[in-house]
């Protein structure tokens, strides 16, 4: 009883503020408030097997489905939120988010669930600087809601690469040229694993992970990201 009354008391004087709109967050909300999880821009993917993600990959990695939880525009709430979890350390945000695109996927009767979950890595020395992994704090959501086994291990990153945001498609791609290998391949033989990354835009990033992956190991593989901007 104490200690909710010692929270209560902080939150007068340090609310906790919405990922997406910074308002103070009610008893009960937590990380993103409920008006913005309502005005959320859902996709719908999961439902549609010929959705934009999985066009996108159509001719350059075989997979089995392909999604994204949330549609990205430049200046909207998404991106707002993809700030926040990406620079100003809210990893408890990604997680939440991640949640709720594992309650929107639970619900679908078309998305079949994997045996592995597996985000994108970070180089060490970005982790280092980060504190933590975007794409695995998502990842941790959608694990707990799922129900599905987290690694964090089997996909290392080898490449500090340089940053992607302004590059062309051509140029992402090169730049992600032997930046990934796999540790301990047999342990994945015969899994369906789901790739997860926090936005996909060129999806070169995502490819090269995947090819990695399946030159490896006999795999089946899934992809899904926060976001999907166009």
């Amino acid at each position: 009883m104490f200690k909710e009354y010692f929270s209560d008391f902080l939150a007068l004087f340090f609310p906790e503020l919405c990922g997406a709109c910074a308002k103070s967050l009610f008893k009960g909300e937590a990380e993103i408030c409920t008006s913005c999880i309502y005005k959320l821009p859902l996709t719908a993917f999961h439902a549609y097997p010929n959705n934009k993600v999985a066009r996108q990959f159509w001719g350059r990695i075989p997979f089995f489905q392909a999604g994204a939880y949330l549609h990205f525009k430049k200046g909207g709430r998404v991106q707002a939120l993809l700030h926040q979890i990406k620079y100003r350390k809210r990893e408890q945000l990604g997680i939440r988010l991640g949640e709720l695109y594992g309650y929107e996927l639970s619900q679908s009767g078309s998305f079949i669930k994997p045996d592995l979950i597996i985000p994108v890595p970070l180089h060490p020395k970005k982790f280092k600087m980060r504190g933590y992994n975007q794409s695995e704090a998502i990842a941790k959501g959608l694990s707990k809601v799922l129900q599905v086994d987290l690694s964090t291990t089997h996909l290392n990153r080898n490449l500090h690469t340089e940053s992607q945001t302004k590059k062309t498609r051509f140029s992402r791609y090169e730049n992600m040229q032997e930046a990934f290998s796999i540790h301990q391949p047999e342990e994945l033989e015969g899994k369906h694993i789901l790739l997860i990354d926090d936005v996909i835009t060129t999806g070169s990033t995502i490819e090269a992970c995947a090819l990695c992956l399946q030159e490896k190991a006999k795999i089946t593989l899934s992809i899904a990201a926060l976001a999907y901007a166009e």
